[in-house]
Order: C-alpha cells, then sequence, then structure tokens
C-alpha cells in the first residue's frame, strides 16, 4: 500500500496518541505503586512514605536498605507505628496545643522550604559551558592562590612497634626490596598501616611538614624515584620509603583543580540566588525589639 501524505499524517497523530496514551498508563501505573499500602490497617503507609523518610539516610546506605525486603519491612512497621501515634494523638487533640502547633509548622517550614532549596539548586544551576569559563577565570584571577611547595609521593611499610622483632621484621623486608621485590605486593601484606596498606603503601603527594620529622626527613631526602631509604623510626614503629615522584614548587595546573573549581562555581552561584530570594522575603517583615527583649529577659538563666 502506498502512503499518501495524508494518510501518513493521520498514522503519526494515531502514533502519538497512543504514545501518549502509553505515557499516561505508565505515569498512572508508577502513580498507582507509590500510592499502594505496604501496610493497611487504621493507619496506612505507602512507597511515597518510604522513599520520603529514606532521603534523611545517605545515598549508598538508601540503596542498600530499599533494595532489602527485611529492612523494609522494619522501616515500613515502624513508620506505621509512629503514624498511628500521630493519629491517636490527633484524635486526643494534642494538636490544639501551643507547643505542638508551633512544632508542626516548623516542621512544614522544614520540609516546602528544603523543597525550594531543591527547586533553586536545580533552577540556578550552570551549565557546563559556563561553568567550565568560570573555573577557568577563577583559577587565571589568583594563580597564587594554588601555589603549592615542593611535594613528593612515596609508598611505606610500617611494621609497628619498638620491639627487636619488630625491627628484625622490617630489616627482613627491606632486605627482599633490595633483592627486588614489589614494593607495592610487600606493603599490601605486611604493613601495619592499613589506610596505606590497601593502596600499596601510597602515601599520595605531601608538602615538607605533613608527616612526623624522622619520617618526613627521610622522604624529603630521597632523590629520585625508586630510591629506598633505611629503616627509619618514629613513635608509630619501623617504616620503608620508596619515592614515586616529587613535584616542584609552583602553581598547580589547572586539571588538577578543575574539580574543585566547578563545584566552587556552581555552588556559588547558587548560594547567590539563594541569599537574594533570601533577602527580599527578610526585607518584608518587621521585626519586634520590644517583644525580642520581652521574651529574652523572660529566658530562666542557668
Amino acid at each position: 500500500m502506498q502512503l499518501t501524505k495524508t494518510a501518513f499524517s493521520s498514522l503519526s497523530r494515531n502514533s502519538v496518541a497512543l504514545a501518549l496514551a502509553a505515557g499516561y498508563l505508565l505515569g498512572a501505573t508508577a502513580q498507582a505503586e507509590q500510592a499502594a499500602a505496604l501496610m493497611d490497617g487504621p493507619a496506612r503507609i505507602t512507597a511515597a512514605d518510604v522513599n520520603a523518610d529514606a532521603q534523611r539516610m545517605p545515598e549508598m546506605l538508601r540503596s542498600q536498605v530499599l533494595s532489602d525486603p527485611k529492612k523494609v519491612e522494619q522501616v515500613v512497621s515502624n513508620l506505621y507505628v509512629r503514624r498511628a501515634l500521630a493519629d491517636e494523638a490527633q484524635n486526643m487533640e494534642f494538636a490544639k496545643q501551643a507547643d505542638v502547633q508551633a512544632a508542626l509548622r516548623l516542621a512544614r517550614d522544614k520540609v516546602l522550604s528544603d523543597a525550594w532549596l531543591q527547586h533553586m539548586q536545580a533552577k540556578h544551576r550552570l551549565s557546563d559551558q559556563l561553568a567550565e569559563a568560570q573555573a577557568r577565570n577563577v583559577y587565571n584571577a589568583k594563580p597564587v592562590r594554588f601555589e603549592q611547595f615542593e611535594q613528593v609521593q612515596v609508598r611505606h611499610i610500617l611494621v609497628a612497634g619498638d620491639t627487636p622483632e619488630a625491627k628484625a621484621k622490617a630489616e627482613e623486608l627491606l632486605t627482599q626490596l633490595k633483592a627486588g621485590a614489589d614494593f607495592a605486593e610487600l606493603a599490601k601484606t605486611n604493613s601495619d598501616d592499613k589506610g596505606s596498606a590497601v593502596k600499596g603503601g601510597d602515601l599520595g603527594y605531601f608538602e615538607s611538614g605533613r608527616m612526623v620529622p624522622e619520617f618526613d626527613q627521610a622522604a624529603f631526602a630521597l632523590d629520585k624515584p625508586g630510591a629506598l631509604s633505611d629503616l627509619v623510626k618514629t613513635k608509630f614503629g619501623y617504616h620503608i620509603l620508596r619515592l614515586e615522584a616529587r613535584r616542584p614548587a609552583g602553581v598547580q595546573p589547572y586539571a588538577e583543580v578543575r574539580e574543585q573549581l566547578l563545584t566552587e562555581v556552581r555552588n556559588k552561584a547558587v548560594q547567590e540566588a539563594i541569599d537574594l530570594e533570601a533577602e527580599k522575603l527578610r526585607s518584608q517583615g518587621k521585626l519586634n525589639a520590644d517583644a525580642i527583649r520581652a521574651f529574652s529577659e523572660g529566658v530562666k538563666k542557668p
């Protein structure tokens, strides 16, 4: 069958209508899922309630909790009890108490103002292009801000303790390293500094003065990448150091501070917009100095 322009337009309209209908059904299904009762009775808890409560959790913990039915069951149960208690308190007319009314107003204020802040963050988020341009301007405007002293990157192995056994173990490890053993592997399996051991003993770059004096002196005395120190004794035990790289004093390259600056300019743009709107709202109110003074004078001092 040959499709005429009119027929094609008709089919297109039908496709659009079908797509809109499908989208409506999907949206309605999602809303129904959010509204479905996860626990029902005199009170009712829905998926929307659980998702709202989960926003107070750190993001990584949130996914762990919500993907575990047993944990969700506990959350739902706790929310149900709290809502049932609130309903009972409502029936007992606690909401008419002045202090409860004030607390409810503050709870409302927080929820809605938090939603407004999220709206402002989305509304005033800089585009990638604009954020990049502003970040470069900040970098170029004050290069002195990004100056750094000489730095070294060092790996180390720590044998904790001040005993003959600890020293003997450190000496044996140093012998293995001088014979060509892999420093990173020995650090992973032998170093008592567990934080750096998982990274093969890598401490990253640091400036002079960041470490304890004995360690600092030994690190900056290493002259070329791959150089090993002798045993270095500190209050933590016996260390073996290997120089990975040396970074001369100077201005940090833009690439190294780019992410920091992008975050900075984006946060600044949002904060300035929030401050401006907040100041407009504040200017519409009028402080009652006499009432404030009377309130403060009525507070019991410890």
